[in-house]
């Protein structure tokens, strides 16, 4: 029977499997090319989505606030979608600089989005998708934990 003899320092813990290939931010790297395109996707999205309230290209917002949250806020729907837009380029702006914190308070909102949208119960399929983003901001959140920042080099 073969034995294995590891190279490490005495009294080091043994490496994670594959953790030199994951911390290395290698362009090919199918880890850290996932972290990209999260890291882009959750900096532009937010941006976009957050000027668009101001400008109702897409689609007029306040058709997604629930009567709800509507009575709740003070001003009408369309100021507090100014006010969500506001919010959407800040959780943007934050990703960009900071990925380890920042997927944190873009799954929150995310989650309170699909709270709105269930209460209307006429958007289950957006609520669906934006659960599905959900999940890929924390995955981007578990990504940016091993790899250091895409411009700034550092840990963010």
């Amino acid at each position: 029977m073969a034995t294995v003899t590891e190279t490490r320092p005495r009294g080091s813990a043994p490496a994670a499997l594959g953790q030199e290939q994951v911390r290395r931010p290698d362009w090919r790297n199918p880890a850290y090319q996932a972290f990209l395109i999260l890291w882009l996707g959750f900096t532009a999205a937010p941006i976009l989505f957050g000027l668009d309230k101001f400008f109702d290209v897409l689609v007029d917002w306040r058709i997604y606030l629930a009567p709800e949250f509507n009575d709740l806020i003070p001003g009408n729907a369309h100021q507090a979608m100014l006010a969500v837009g506001v919010i959407e380029i800040v959780a943007g702006v934050l990703v960009f600089l900071r990925p380890r914190f920042a997927p944190y308070v873009v799954a929150a909102w995310l989650g309170a989005i699909i709270v709105n949208l269930l209460l209307q119960a006429d958007y289950y399929d957006i609520a669906l998708r934006d659960f599905g983003l959900l999940l890929a901001a924390l995955a981007l959140a578990r990504l940016a934990l091993a790899f250091p920042h895409p411009i700034f080099g550092r840990r963010s």
